[in-house]
């Protein structure tokens, strides 16, 4: 488990693909759990240890993810999440070079619980979400391209999806029609940076991470 930051209100760690944020069906250990078991080990706390969850990240996706250590600071980081005064920068492995070479991507998206994946409607379809993102092409790797990635809005499975309705599907991920899977059964998405204001301290937190150090990010 990689920690990058911690206070007396906060924890931020940098998730590994295939990592759970918090536990499911799988019952396969979380981070959640893995930064309790911290917390009460290093602490020497009794009993059951607060944290909550902030943002959560897709298993096959790396990167950033948030934990709060009280409840009040928790109130707080949803407030900045609703009012979006949370800057959250990602970086995407795509198959195809989008057209513009930066945009803003806006559309409708709709969850389907059944399948676990987000689509694409019309903006009147009922429980549809309004999801924005702003792209821009860092470089062109062999055969794939390298997006920088900023989110406006928080949606299931939004970059995935809005990136594929475009054709850029983002490599490894095969649910939203990738060529083929990631050995590691990961996808080339990692949220890599994120900026706001400390709920408590009103300091200025700016976090920036690397994505996973393999082969795939390294070319």
């Amino acid at each position: 488990m990689n920690i990058v930051y911690e206070d007396n209100h906060l924890i931020i760690v940098n998730k590994l693909p295939g990592e759970l944020s918090q536990s499911d069906y799988t019952k396969d250990s979380s981070l959640v759990e893995k930064v309790k078991k911290y917390i009460k080990t290093k602490y020497k706390k009794k009993g059951n240890v607060y944290l909550g969850l902030v943002n959560r990240l897709d298993r096959p996706t790396s990167g950033l993810v948030i934990f709060c250590k009280t409840s009040k600071s928790l109130i707080r980081m949803n407030k900045l999440i609703k009012e979006r005064k949370i800057k959250k920068i990602y970086y995407a492995i795509t198959e195809k070079l989008p057209e513009p070479k930066k945009g803003t991507l806006i559309n409708f998206l709709k969850k389907n619980q059944i399948k676990n994946k987000s689509f694409v409607v019309k903006k009147n379809e009922l429980k549809s979400k309004k999801a924005i993102l702003h792209y821009t092409l860092i470089k062109s790797l062999k055969n794939y391209y390298l997006l920088k990635i900023i989110l406006e809005t928080g949606r299931h499975h939004q970059i995935r999806c809005q990136l594929a309705n475009i054709g850029c599907n983002i490599m490894g991920d095969v649910k939203y029609g990738a060529k083929r899977s990631n050995k590691d059964k990961s996808i080339c998405l990692h949220a890599k940076k994120i900026e706001f204001i400390h709920p408590t301290t009103k300091l200025k937190i700016s976090i920036d991470t690397n994505p996973p150090e393999n082969n795939i990010w390294s070319n």
